[in-house]
């Protein structure tokens, strides 16, 4: 169970004074677990970066090798004080990734520590900005998207699962979470079995999957329209990254507040802790790797994608 979890850190940053410190006294009784904060500042205000360390009895921290998991709480901000007070819809992945992490911290003290590490990271603004977008308005960040990729995104990383809301649109409509197809370095691959068994035993329901387009897998500032932020992670890393959707029915606006539900956070959280046993354990894979150079290999390198491009190539 990770309600319990989900409730505490969700209480801990629906403040104005949420900060990565707050976050870090959460796991101050856990020694085991390394919590690092850094305050970036940019144009449009500053935010904490949060990275927390799992480690595993096999993982590299331990000169093991193990997998590393890495599970990203996606977002702009968690607050948009002083236009809106609470916390906002687009903070859910954000507390679903910490309350993971808290989830994992608890294992340990118990003893079921796992085998890789599991590297969290996310970042802590309560006063973001707000943008303009179709069909409602997003939350913007206080930072560039290549600074939240270079707090976030790290190469220990062997897979990552990028958690955002993604409650803004028409075209996820369930309520309760839904993952993208895997996505490494500029190709979209089928969907993952093994995440589509895991995420049937945690919720008890058939899964959700979400379409992903080429414009979504570019980097921000492109130029294009992005469904939103979710898979950003992609143009950072050569890890396989799927993004997991917190989803409604209906569309609400990232930057919404009472628009969280606490049932369907904790859902997330307990997903991404059962994708870490597995994947650090090896019996979880995101992507057929021999398909993926059989791919490379007909098609060439798709890597491009994970730049701006150039305008002189079309032709």
């Amino acid at each position: 169970m990770t309600l319990k979890q989900t409730i505490t850190v969700y209480e801990s940053m629906d403040s104005m004074y949420a900060s990565g410190n707050k976050i870090k006294e959460l796991f101050a009784p856990y020694a085991d677990v390394q919590v690092d904060v850094d305050t970036v500042a940019g144009e449009k205000g500053k935010t904490d970066f949060v990275k927390i360390l799992i480690p595993g009895t096999n993982g590299k921290t331990k000169g093991g090798d193990a997998p590393t998991l890495g599970i990203i709480g996606q977002l702009g901000g968690i607050g948009a004080r002083p236009s809106r007070i609470g916390l906002v819809s687009d903070a859910d992945g954000a507390v679903a990734a910490v309350a993971s992490a808290l989830k994992l911290a608890e294992m340990i003290v118990n003893g079921d520590r796992l085998p890789g590490d599991v590297l969290v990271t996310t970042h802590i603004c309560p006063d973001a900005p707000t943008q303009p977008h179709e069909p409602v308005d997003f939350m913007d960040s206080p930072v560039d998207d290549p600074t939240i990729n270079r707090y976030q995104v790290f190469p220990e990383m062997d897979a990552i699962l990028s958690l955002d809301t993604s409650k803004g649109n028409r075209i996820i409509n369930v309520k309760g979470f839904a993952i993208s197809p895997t996505v490494k370095e500029g190709y979209i691959l089928r969907v993952s079995e093994d995440l589509l068994r895991i995420m049937e035993m945690t919720t008890g329901q058939l899964p959700a999957t979400f379409p992903v387009t080429t414009q979504d897998i570019t980097p921000y500032g492109n130029g294009v329209f992005h469904f939103n932020s979710i898979m950003q992670p992609t143009v950072a890393t050569s890890a396989p990254v799927v993004g997991v959707a917190i989803t409604t029915q209906s569309a609400v606006p990232g930057c919404g507040t009472g628009a969280s539900h606490e049932v369907d956070i904790a859902e997330v959280a307990r997903f991404a802790v059962e994708v870490a046993k597995e994947f650090t354990a090896g019996k979880c894979v995101f992507h057929d790797q021999q398909e993926y150079e059989l791919l490379c290999d007909l098609y060439g390198s798709m890597a491009a994608l994970q730049t701006l491009g150039s305008p002189g190539k079309r032709g």
